[in-house]
């Protein structure tokens, strides 16, 4: 277990910064590891008592112990088990705590850049890796897509936003046990309100935006832009560091959010936006189906900014990306420049898919009713021909987007094919349903501008059936994810692969079959 620090019990306990009531005196014994799922529990584990949804953490404690288990952490009172029982007021910031101290605090030895906000977070944290790589900085990343350590690749997992803390503080001490210096974390809203992040010492935080997402987790538009503000807040907590400390937060000017935080936020601030009041700025955008250009203005800078990128949302990411690289971690401009460019892409965003058709074949993962919006504007930017929309909506999760995602649809696409985007246990046909009365309501005629098509694959193959020389198909929603739920099953899926798939059967060239859903047939 590379980066991995053997200590004993009393040590980790004694280094946790949260009240706990504890045995007055705790053994030596090492501590393997930390985790709050029970199956997982090996000798010489912590294993911490957490309550989320359905499950409660404390049922499972006999089993934790059973399996070897050499301590407990829990919320609730607990007498008489065999192991040493640590209450705290939150298991899991224990859980980070923990996994933190068993890793002997890596992120104490890093420069921590965090990047929030809906939409965007992983192409700007990418676009800040690829400026310090540029740099000749030895950084790592970890992202919704995946974490690079030096020249490994590590897979995230399935459906994984911001991993769980263990996960997060393994991959950051490998990073020091490697040598790097510095390490781009994105971080959701559920990363933060359930403390995936806690103890990773973050010197910077850059937001997005704050758009419609997740109420059904948050409950309210304030809740959620709270939890995402807890990146920046948190800076002020940052542990002082060897290295210095920095305790930038870089902010979206043009965002709803940002009234909000440029009064809450203590820590030194820098912002960015397209319009005049931001710190820094663009000027003279050209967009391109190839690419972008603009002039990035401000803090004494003036400099040319080109990208692969495409759309207006991603001029904002660029212009994220350099303000952390010029004002906090003192990137050199050359060095903004040529980290902008060499990024080609990032997977599953706004991913072009060629097999020699006469047009535009893309993947990306918008899921939100912003990131559909921007994403169709950045469409109709690439072509005068026709664009094609293909996504869903998904099951068990905030139902609002359902209607705002097909009225946008409705509104912004030429043809709109309403499909499958992991339904759950939720009706897929109920889904659709609400999805098709937004785009009646807005405008939509079902069968001409509109279609519903419950199987993915096939939807994806009507869009490329029905383009024609110059238009675009984007399919939209799953992006780089490779997997897709029904009931409680992941199906294996990749939406890449089922465009190249629909393309082959369309061009009469070999190809990759179309991978397996429940709803085919």
């Amino acid at each position: 277990m590379t980066g991995y620090v053997q200590k004993a019990l009393n040590q980790i306990a004694a280094e946790l910064p949260i009240v706990a009531c504890q045995p007055a005196e705790l053994p030596e014994t090492p501590v393997r590891a930390v985790t709050f799922d029970s199956r997982q529990v090996q000798p010489g584990t912590i294993f911490v008592a957490t309550i989320g949804g359905t499950t409660d953490g404390h049922k499972f404690i006999p089993a934790a112990i059973e399996k070897g288990a050499i301590a407990v952490i829990g919320t609730q009172p607990l007498m008489g088990i065999a192991v040493p029982y640590l209450q705290v007021p939150d298991s899991r910031a224990a859980l980070a705590w923990v996994a933190a101290a068993l890793y002997d605090f890596p992120g104490r030895d890093l420069r921590v850049i965090g990047v929030t906000g809906t939409d965007g977070k992983t192409t700007t944290s990418n676009l800040i890796y690829q400026i310090l790589l540029s740099a000749g900085v030895r950084v790592g990343v970890i992202s919704t897509v995946n974490a690079v350590i030096g020249d490994e690749v590590v897979d995230t997992g399935f459906h994984v936003t911001t991993p769980e803390a263990p996960d997060v503080q393994r991959y950051m001490a490998r990073m020091v046990a490697a040598g790097l210096t510095h390490v781009v974390l994105e971080t959701t809203s559920h990363g933060l309100v359930q403390h995936r992040v806690t103890g990773c010492e973050f010197d910077i935080g850059v937001l997005t935006n704050i758009t419609h997402e997740h109420l059904d987790y948050h409950g309210t538009y304030e809740a959620y832009r709270d939890a995402k503000a807890l990146l920046f807040s948190g800076l002020e907590k940052t542990h002082d560091k060897a290295i210095g400390n920095l305790r930038l937060s870089v902010l979206n000017y043009d965002d709803k959010s940002y009234p909000f935080l440029h009064e809450i936020v203590k820590t030194p601030q820098i912002s960015y936006g397209l319009g005049a009041g931001a710190d820094i700025t663009a000027e003279d955008v050209r967009y391109s189906p190839s690419g972008l250009c603009f002039t990035a203005v401000g803090g004494g800078h003036r400099f040319e900014i080109k990208s692969s990128l495409v759309g207006q949302y991603n001029v904002s990411n660029c212009l994220a990306a350099a303000s952390a690289a010029l004002f906090g971690l003192e990137m050199d401009v050359e060095d903004v420049q040529r980290g902008i460019a060499t990024l080609r892409g990032v997977p599953g965003r706004m991913e072009r898919i060629q097999a020699g058709q006469d047009f535009l074949a893309i993947v990306d993962f918008a899921h939100t009713p912003n990131a559909l919006k921007v994403t169709l504007q950045a469409a109709r930017q690439m072509t005068e021909k026709r664009v094609i929309a293909v996504f869903g909506a998904a099951g068990l999760r905030d139902r609002q987007k359902r209607h705002m995602m097909a009225e946008i649809s409705a509104k912004l696409a030429d043809i709109t094919i309403l499909t499958a985007e992991d339904p759950r246990t939720e009706s897929l046909d109920s889904i659709l349903a609400e999805m098709a009365k937004a785009a009646s309501e807005a405008g939509g005629v079902e069968g001409t501008t509109y279609f519903r098509v419950p199987d993915r694959g096939e939807a994806i193959r009507l869009g490329v059936k029905l383009a024609q020389a110059g238009d675009i198909v984007i399919s939209c929603g799953k992006g780089h994810e490779q997997s897709m739920c029904f009931g409680e099953t992941e199906f294996a899926w990749d939406d890449r692969t089922a465009m190249r798939a629909a393309l082959a059967e369309r061009l009469g060239t070999s190809g990759p079959a179309m991978p397996y859903l429940p709803t085919q047939g």
